[in-house]
């Protein structure tokens, strides 16, 4: 029986040997000999164009610079920067570092949370990029695995060192590390000093990505520093050279590659790496048709260096826009900083690519910054209590009123008993208009009664609301309070003028488009634009928004009668902001054909010295010109008139001798009710009365009420 046993655990054995050796020989029958690693593939170009195919934007892979230089040519700051990153034991392993295999086997099993990436060796890396390609099967790695073993039997681990060093590509089409160190710091590759060697190794595993020219500098420069410490950690270097290194200031070469629109070729390009990868790209032609329009995007990039020495003077640095095509989604034009090809920083900026300093020039404010909205985000909190039932012609109270209820309702104190901020927010100009509709309140940009708007309106509903329509960078519900509707979130540009965009389109949203269509080589298409709007939004609520907002005279009490904003022959709508130090100035606007949007400040969050009417509303004001001359006109359609509301909902308060704040009539959990609730079971209530009666007693006779 015994004996039987061992034949069949023989016969298994031996048929596993003979299974593995068929697949051996199934995958590596045709495998190419691993010889000369300096002749590299043919590269045909992928080339962004705008949206008539007749403007190059960008040519990704246009030309391949490289220099190939011998192994004594290169620093050794280099090559043990590269060492470090992507194989600590090159000169121990045979090609295959098996080690460290099993080692991210057992991770990914154990741990997947904190799954190793990356196990792949210099070897190897250099196989997939003369020989494969990135495609992620089995196939493709059994080949790699036994050329690399191939190679490593052939040829000496600094040739095979050598010809990685003169293969691997760094971005900006720079293949070498003579060609990536003449592109990024003007000179050979022999002279790299520690830290200019950590940056370009932290490129390797993304080049576009991580690009110094582009808007992940900050991510570049925490990779380089975590290469520095790993080499301190390996004996590389010392802890008087790491101090070094990262106090280096790495200057880096101009740019000296023809790009239009830079940040949103530089947005596009992401999404093309991410999906398609860099050698697709690289290799397939791809010819990619955005949504820019370049004669619009030409003009806006001249309306804001027009703009650039007015708002110099009042201490603003920089500025960003985005133009929407609403019912597409198509992103028109789209400008993230001001001029980014800038050679020199104003004094005071420590150039460190995370966009602190009062201008950075390759920042993209537009898709990654995050700014405070000021009352840019107002019609959010709006169309939520329109959703509950509340009108244009809703009457809150503009008086001064204090909002912690743990604090003195006088709104005098600073300080709460429990140790917390008072909060008694006041408008801009100081004064206090007493009742006043939502209509005016929002026109003239109240504060107080917005504040007031996003209590019975309440702060969760609201941030699901702008997220229905786009704003993704809210995602915190919990750490806001009710100074979020004076812009105490964080945004960018593009989703808020995104946003603005489902008013426009009376409720659709469709997420921002950046690509009509790929072609590859052959004309084919592989990828084309075919969203579809989703309704997000009651078509009602929308146009009491765009009713209030496209209403000038409502605005002229605050705004002048012939404010930017306002266009005599054209129905607009739009919507400032301002951050409460003056450290953001926000325009916001929309047509039924477009939506624009401006940001002015400075990009370490500095204050400057004007509110966003004044620094961001003459720029939106010409490029919305510009749209408005070359579209047909359309306007809003107004909104139906309101019926079978609470009639306090409708501003129709009871006749009585006593005023009283809105919390006195309503339920705010059920504000469609028309019985009169128990007004002290509403925490707010209390504070609200005393400041409206507080207000009422330094006025007599009582005021009307506003409009």
């Amino acid at each position: 029986m015994a004996i039987l046993i061992g034949k069949y655990i023989l016969f298994a054995f031996l048929a596993f040997c003979i299974t593995i050796l068929l697949l051996f020989l199934y995958y590596t029958w045709d495998l190419p000999r691993p010889e000369k690693f300096t002749e590299t593939p043919f590269i045909q170009s992928t080339k962004i164009y705008d949206r008539t195919g007749k403007v190059l934007l960008y040519n990704i892979y246009g030309e391949e610079k490289r220099e190939i230089v011998t192994f004594d040519k290169i620093s050794d700051n280099l090559k043990h920067a590269i060492l470090t990153s992507e194989d600590s034991r090159f000169y121990s392993h045979n090609g295959v570092d098996v080690r460290s295999i099993i080692r991210s086997v057992v991770t990914n099993i154990t741990n997947p949370k904190n799954a190793l990436k990356g196990t792949s060796t210099i070897t190897q890396q250099l196989i997939r990029s003369v020989y494969l390609t990135n495609q992620k099967t089995l196939s493709r790695k059994i080949k790699e695995m036994v050329l690399s073993v191939e190679l490593e039997r052939r040829y000496s681990k600094d040739q095979i060192f050598e010809w990685y060093l003169n293969q691997i590509p760094f971005g900006k089409n720079a293949y070498g590390a003579e060609a990536a160190s003449q592109t990024y710091f003007n000179k050979p590759a022999s002279d790299l000093s520690i830290a200019e060697s950590a940056l370009l190794t932290a490129l390797i595993p993304a080049p576009s990505y991580y690009s110094p020219y582009g808007s992940h500098k900050d991510l570049l420069l925490k990779k380089k520093n975590y290469i520095l410490d790993r080499q301190k950690q390996l004996g590389y270097i010392n802890d008087e050279q790491l101090k070094e290194a990262k106090a280096d200031i790495l200057n880096f070469s101009t740019i000296d590659t023809q790009i239009k629109a830079p940040h949103f070729v530089m947005y596009v390009q992401q999404y093309l790496e991410n999906k398609y990868g860099d050698e697709y790209l690289k290799q397939k032609g791809l010819k990619v048709y955005t949504t820019i329009d370049w004669e619009l995007q030409e003009y806006a990039q001249k309306v804001i260096k027009d703009a650039d020495a007015p708002n110099m003077e009042s201490k603003a640095n920089n500025a960003a826009l985005v133009v929407i095509d609403p019912k597409t989604g198509e992103i028109l034009t789209l400008i993230g900083s001001k001029d980014y090809f800038a050679k020199s920083y104003p004094a005071g900026c420590d150039q460190n690519g995370s966009g602190k300093c009062l201008f950075d020039p390759q920042y993209d404010v537009a898709t990654i910054g995050q700014r405070q909205p000021g009352s840019a985000f107002k019609p959010f909190v709006y169309a939520t209590a329109f959703k509950k039932g509340y009108t244009s012609n809703t009457i809150l109270w503009d008086v001064k009123t204090e909002f912690n209820t743990s604090c003195d309702p006088s709104g005098n104190e600073t300080k709460s008993f429990n140790g917390s901020d008072c909060y008694n927010p006041t408008n801009y100009d100081g004064k206090h208009r007493g009742p006043v509709s939502i209509r005016s309140a929002l026109s003239q940009s109240l504060n107080i009664p917005a504040v007031q708007a996003l209590y019975l309106a309440e702060i969760d509903e609201s941030i699901q609301t702008a997220q229905n329509m786009g704003i993704n960078s809210l995602n915190d519900p919990k750490s806001y309070g009710l100074s979020l509707v004076l812009g105490g979130g964080e945004v960018n540009l593009l989703e808020m003028t995104s946003a603005y965009g489902v008013f426009a389109t009376e409720g659709e949203k469709i997420s921002p488009v950046s690509i009509l269509k790929i072609e590859d080589s052959e004309g084919n298409i592989i990828e084309e634009n075919k969203k579809q709007p989703t309704k997000v939004l009651d078509t009602q609520v929308v146009r009491q928004i765009s009713d209030i907002l496209s209403d000038n005279n409502a605005r002229a009490p605050i705004f002048g009668v012939n404010n930017a904003l306002y266009f005599s022959s054209y129905q607009v709508a739009a919507k400032t902001g301002t951050t409460q130090y003056l450290n953001d100035g926000w325009t916001m606007g929309y047509t039924p054909f477009a939506s624009v949007g401006v940001w002015v400040g400075n990009n370490d969050n500095s204050s400057t010295t004007s509110q966003g009417i004044g620094l961001a509303a003459p720029i939106w004001r010409k490029v919305m010109q510009k749209l408005l001359e070359t579209h047909p006109k359309e306007n809003f359609i107004a909104p139906d008139p309101i019926q079978n509301s609470n009639p306090i909902l409708l501003g129709q308060l009871p006749p009585e001798n006593n005023l009283h704040s809105i919390l006195y009539y309503i339920d705010k959990n059920n504000p469609q009710n028309t019985s009169y609730p128990n007004p002290n079971t509403d925490p707010q209530y209390p504070f609200w009365e005393i400041a409206v009666q507080n207000y009422l007693g330094t006025i007599s006779p009582p005021p009307p009420l506003l409009p």
